[in-house]
């Protein structure tokens, strides 16, 4: 494991730390990456996926995927960045986004609630959950697990860090 980068994170953090963060990822970001994206809604799953695109290089216009399930950008340097959203599918429709594609050489997939794929989900992954802290509206719990063979995490700054380690104690 490098400096820096970790197998496990867990913070509570603000949005501008959350998408500062998410960007590095995208500047960071080794293909194939898959990042599975998980918590209620309007706990920052799409502020997270449009940050690590801009991070990885993704300009213009970047709508959510609810209702046309897929998106894909063209990556500077090669290579595909997908925003999937699942929220409206079974398990048994993920393959009609294109679902194959997950996974492969060239690909970043940002998959929002990926745990309607299920079993289908690549081993070399990252879980990523958020979720709001009670009491902090204005902070989310970010908790990324590395799963597999997956790139290291990066870490968050460590001024963030050390203050999300006390926010943290507080009982979200």
């Amino acid at each position: 494991m490098s400096e820096g980068k970790a197998d496990v994170l867990d913070a509570v953090v603000d949005q501008a730390t959350l998408e500062a963060w998410a960007a590095e990822v995208g500047r960071l970001a080794h293909r194939p990456l898959t990042v599975c994206l998980h918590g209620p809604l309007g706990a920052g799953k799409s502020v997270v996926a449009r940050a690590v695109a801009r991070g990885a290089g993704v300009r213009g216009a970047m709508p959510s995927p609810t209702f046309n399930l897929r998106f894909s950008y063209r990556l500077p340097g090669g290579g595909y960045l997908l925003h999937i959203d699942l929220y409206r599918l079974s398990p048994s429709e993920i393959w009609d986004v294109g679902w194959e594609d997950v996974g492969a050489a060239g690909i970043v997939a940002l998959v929002e609630w990926a745990e309607r794929a299920r079993r289908l989900l690549p081993e070399d992954r990252w879980d990523v959950r958020l979720s709001p802290v009670q009491g902090l509206a204005a902070r989310r719990r970010l908790e990324v697990r590395r799963l597999g063979d997956a790139p290291p995490i990066p870490s968050l700054p460590v001024a963030e860090r050390h203050a999300a380690g006390s926010g943290a104690s507080g009982g979200a």
